[in-house]
């Protein structure tokens, strides 16, 4: 675990251990009814996990308050060690009746966190590496509607379902949109704002140049 700031006060120290130990309480609760549970899990308030044998988490995983979880899936949703799931994200592989496609599920490794508001459709496989940093209200969405025959509704033409990967030491700024079908190799930052429908190469930066200077005040 790591260590609190020793310039902390004690006043707030004390808050942190309480709110700690409160969030390890809930993760002994739920981690019972667990895939796979190693070491201690952390669970803020309000956290939905559905279909809970579906998901497998290491030691040190951390779900923040309000964050919803649907485990149903082909391979399930597969957590690393030290891994945390912000305030507020949402990981959707399949409906959560159970109805239409059963999705495939998440792989994501050790270290890494999904920033606060995030949203990650895994229908098709999303595989997240390990130290991977995504930025607050980013999305992952592995599926692409079928569009092509102008005489159907676009709903009843299904999907395609190609997937998306992350590779190690990935920084993934705030705002971002990832598409299906690409990969995102090792070392690679993507700027905030940026939509991401292409592959980027090992060690690249991406960003999407929106902003434009009309003139001087």
């Amino acid at each position: 675990m790591v260590l609190i700031n020793r310039d902390v006060s004690t006043w707030s120290k004390s808050q942190i251990i309480i709110s700690a130990l409160l969030k390890i309480f809930r993760g002994f609760l739920k981690k019972i009814f667990l895939r796979r549970s190693k070491g201690l899990l952390f669970v803020g308030r309000h956290v939905t996990l559905q279909n809970k044998q579906y998901i497998s988490v290491g030691k040190n995983v951390k779900f923040e308050d309000c964050s919803e979880i649907q485990g149903l899936s082909s391979h399930g949703i597969k957590l690393g060690n030290n891994v945390t799931i912000g305030r507020n994200v949402m990981i959707r592989p399949s409906s959560y009746y159970g109805v239409g496609h059963i999705g495939y599920g998440l792989e994501m490794g050790d270290n890494s966190s999904i920033g606060p508001d995030g949203f990650i459709g895994c229908a098709g496989k999303v595989q997240i590496g390990k130290n991977v940093m995504i930025g607050p209200r980013s999305m992952l969405i592995a599926e692409n509607h079928i569009f092509s025959d102008s005489n159907k509704l676009i709903k009843e033409q299904g999907v395609a379902q190609k997937g998306i990967i992350i590779g190690n030491n990935v920084w993934i700024g705030a705002n971002v949109t990832i598409l299906d079908g690409v990969v995102i190799n090792s070392g690679a930052v993507i700027g905030a704002g940026t939509l991401v429908n292409h592959s980027v190469d090992k060690n690249k930066i991406l960003v999407n140049k929106r902003s434009i200077n009309l003139k001087n005040r």
